[in-house]
């Protein structure tokens, strides 16, 4: 076998199995969405309709400033007064619950049904923060956090001699 012909087949092997590992990625967000968003009723409809995201866990970005680090978390749908943020020893929590109810009625027939939500993230943040003067924000389902980092953590340039 010629190198041209074994670097071909060893690249083809290794992206074999990144796609192997891709395709059980989904797998799993897909069984944690359908869990997540609720886990005691089971039909056709709730378990199949839902994009291959981790519904239950808010995406975030955390961006790495020199002086400070900034978290946006995606929160559709919740209200400003059901969100809970929190930071303890450099970990952030963010904890949001809902509950919507939902009323029809027609003729002798009432119906009534209520869904319950629950956002829970936690996150090691990657520097040392001063967690005294941290300015928040949340508009249209956004949360924006800007933390302060401690002196100690500040980015620090080193000049290539």
């Amino acid at each position: 076998m010629s190198d041209k012909e074994l670097k071909k087949s060893t690249d083809n092997e290794q992206h074999s199995y990144l796609d192997a590992f891709r395709n059980l990625e989904h797998k799993i967000e897909h069984m944690f969405s359908r869990m997540w968003h609720n886990p005691f009723h089971h039909n056709e409809e709730s378990t199949t309709s839902f994009p291959l995201t981790l519904q239950g866990i808010p995406k975030m970005d955390i961006i790495d400033r020199d002086k400070e680090l900034v978290v946006k978390a995606e929160l559709p749908g919740i209200d400003k007064k059901d969100l809970d943020v929190s930071i303890t020893n450099n970990r952030l929590f963010i904890r949001a619950k809902t509950c919507h109810e939902e009323k029809e009625e027609k003729g002798d027939y009432l119906r009534q049904e209520t869904t319950r939500s629950e956002f829970y993230r936690s996150m090691l943040l990657p520097a040392n923060v001063d967690d005294s003067n941290i300015k928040s924000t949340f508009k249209n389902g956004l949360l924006e956090l800007v933390i302060p980092k401690t002196e100690d953590s500040h980015r620090k340039h080193i000049e290539i001699e």
